[in-house]
């Protein structure tokens, strides 16, 4: 197991002593996760298809340094839009799932939307 830093210590010691904390921390952790699961499929779908990133951006009608920064190794927090026009560019669909009906109540009106 790879040693934890600084900062991981120090999340994990105050989630010890606060369950707020832990729910707000696994929640944040849960962001990051599927925000980097989405950003490597696009990249593998990339791969896949033999485009570079360059031609990905001119294809989406991005600016290259967009794709780099958002492919690249360091951290992507792309937007819907950004996800989207990506995988259009490569035959991709974009959804989303998750358990219960299709109809969910929404926040605290009680009305009712549409889960894509």
């Amino acid at each position: 197991m790879a040693s934890h830093t600084g900062a991981e210590r120090y999340f994990e010691t105050r989630a010890a002593g606060s369950p707020e904390y832990r729910a707000a921390l696994e929640a944040a952790r849960s962001r990051i996760a599927a925000v980097d699961g989405v950003v490597r499929a696009l990249d593998e779908r990339r791969r896949v298809l033999g485009l570079s990133k360059a031609e990905l951006a001119r294809q989406a009608g991005m600016r290259p340094e967009v794709v780099r920064r958002l492919l690249g190794a360091g951290r992507a927090n792309p937007t819907l839009a950004t996800v989207i026009s990506l995988a259009r560019v490569m035959s991709l669909d974009v959804t989303i799932s998750g358990p219960g009906p299709a109809d969910t109540p929404s926040g605290a009106s009680g009305t009712r939307r549409r889960i894509a």
